[in-house]
This record gives C-alpha cells, sequence and structure tokens, in this order.
C-alpha cells in the first residue's frame, strides 16, 4: 500500500448547462493534476445544478450511458488519476434518481459506487426549502472502495449529519473519508468546519470533502470551503470562496498513529437502547 498521496479538492459553480459544468469541472481537474494530485475529488452535483425536478429527471441517465460518466471516465484516463466524480442524477429504474458518486481509476473504469443515503427533506430557519426525495431514492449500502492507499469510505453531503455512517465505514477498513457536498451557504456557516472535523476524529480518517460554491437556479447559494483534514481534525486545506482548487499531501502513516494514541474504535461496544421514561419517576423507599 502506497502511503503518501497528494489529494486535490475541484471547487467549481455548476449551473443549468450540462456541458459547461463538465468542461469548467475539467479544466479544473487538469490544473490540479498539473500541481501533482494523485486523486482529485469532485463535488456533488458537478454536472448539474437544477433546482427544477423536472429537468433533474431530464438530464438523468443510466450509468454506463450518462454523458459526465462518460466525460469524467474519459477524464481520468487522459491525465492518469484517480477520479471521485462526485455525484450526478443516474436512472434508479423506478421513476426516481440514485444521487450517485463514482470513483474512476487511471484507466478510466469505474471501481466504485454509491448511492446517497440519507435524502436532504429539510425546511431551513432562513426560507429555504429542500425535498430531495421527491426526485431521489435514498441508497441503501455503505461503501468502502479499494484503492493504492488504502480503503477509501464514499458518502455524500447530507450523510455528513449521521456519524453512525462513518463510523461504520472506518471499522469496515476505511482510511480516507470522501464527502462531495453542494453545502447550503446557511447551514454552512453554521456547521460545515465542526462536522467535518468531528467526522475525522471519531473515524481516525482522513477526510476530503469538495463542496460547490456560489449562487445556483432556484436562489440557492453553496458554501464552498472545500476542506481536507487530516485524522486528529487538523484543517490540512481550505478553499474558502470563489472558483479553484486545493491540494495537501497526505501520510496515511497518521491513520495509524491518531488511532494508536486514541484507541476509540477498538473500545465500541454493544449496548442495549435507552429505556423509555416513565411518567412518575421511581423514588427511592425504605
Amino acid at each position: 500500500m502506497t502511503e503518501t498521496l497528494r489529494v486535490a479538492c475541484v471547487q467549481p459553480s455548476s449551473g443549468q448547462d450540462l456541458q459547461a459544468n463538465l468542461d469548467a469541472a475539467g479544466a479544473l481537474v487538469r490544473e490540479a493534476r498539473a500541481a501533482g494530485a494523485e486523486l482529485i475529488a469532485l463535488p456533488e452535483n458537478v454536472a448539474l445544478m437544477e433546482h427544477r425536478t423536472e429537468l433533474v429527471h431530464a438530464n438523468a441517465a443510466p450509468l454506463d450511458t450518462h454523458p459526465a460518466a462518460r466525460f469524467f471516465s474519459a477524464l481520468a484516463e487522459e491525465t492518469g488519476i484517480w477520479l471521485l466524480a462526485g455525484s450526478m442524477g443516474t436512472d434508479a429504474g423506478d421513476g426516481r434518481i440514485s444521487n450517485r458518486s463514482v470513483l474512476i481509476d487511471p484507466a478510466g473504469t469505474i471501481v466504485a459506487t454509491y448511492d446517497k443515503i440519507h435524502m436532504f427533506d429539510v425546511d431551513l430557519p432562513n426560507g429555504e426549502v429542500y425535498r430531495e426525495s421527491d426526485a431521489f431514492r435514498p441508497g441503501g449500502q455503505a461503501v468502502v472502495a479499494e484503492t493504492p492507499w488504502g480503503g477509501l469510505g464514499m458518502t455524500v453531503c447530507y450523510d455528513l449529519r449521521f456519524p453512525q455512517l462513518y463510523r461504520a465505514l472506518a471499522h469496515a477498513g476505511a482510511r480516507l473519508i470522501t464527502v462531495p457536498a453542494a453545502f447550503t451557504k446557511h447551514t454552512g456557516e453554521a456547521h460545515w468546519h465542526i462536522l467535518m472535523r468531528a467526522r475525522a476524529i471519531e473515524s481516525g480518517c482522513f477526510v476530503i470533502a469538495p463542496c460547490m460554491w456560489g449562487s445556483h437556479s432556484g436562489d440557492r447559494k453553496t458554501y464552498g470551503h472545500s476542506l481536507i483534514v487530516d485524522p486528529w481534525g487538523e484543517v490540512l486545506a481550505d478553499a474558502g470562496e470563489g472558483v479553484g482548487i486545493i491540494t495537501a499531501d497526505l501520510e496515511l502513516a497518521r491513520v495509524d498513529e491518531v488511532r494508536a494514541a486514541i484507541p476509540a474504535l477498538a473500545h465500541d461496544r454493544d449496548f442495549l437502547p435507552p429505556l423509555a421514561s416513565e411518567e412518575e419517576p421511581r423514588r427511592a423507599t425504605g
């Protein structure tokens, strides 16, 4: 297993034109490759940021014919990199779509896919309303892909708020965890950095989190601040606002060092669920 890795996050500002989005993402990937990155990660919905459900459906396709999957496979082969193609809407076969993250090797072969498990169905305090389940079918399978740097756990955006998933990925062999996202500006300002650092600390993994940035259709704004975080919770790179890339050099031995220093993964124990509270608390007698 290779013990060093230069990783990059690409931070675009995708819109409603699929081909223009692919071209812009491709240019940033080539820039990251020129900077020496061997594993490059793109954000959620990198190919299309569209708020209208009917157009999300219209642009979805089976993975083997999806224009974004074909584009990113060719790009990975052209540049000789491992590429996480953020997520794209793929035909789920039941009238809905899978929000699918795709990992591609340097030969352009899709080696792993992950369908986002947790659906963002939320009414935010600022008035924004999201109903991801109107268009998307939730996944039901956690995924750890094998790479030259060890296991890579795959998650997407809102999954970030469910720590049990990240704990499970660590126990299944993940040393790296990807979190491609289109995190809202409102929630990102409050929670993005805190949650990313927490997921890295509790899993003892490097976290690679490319995030969409900018203003999009339907008056939606995404936060940016793509992050690369080490297993101790240290932020190695933060893209801030704007379109661009970040890189960081990872020493994979850091995973073992941190897990030895704080062996919490080895201390997990099964336990019974909490007892239901009683209407009248018990009082000591006698």
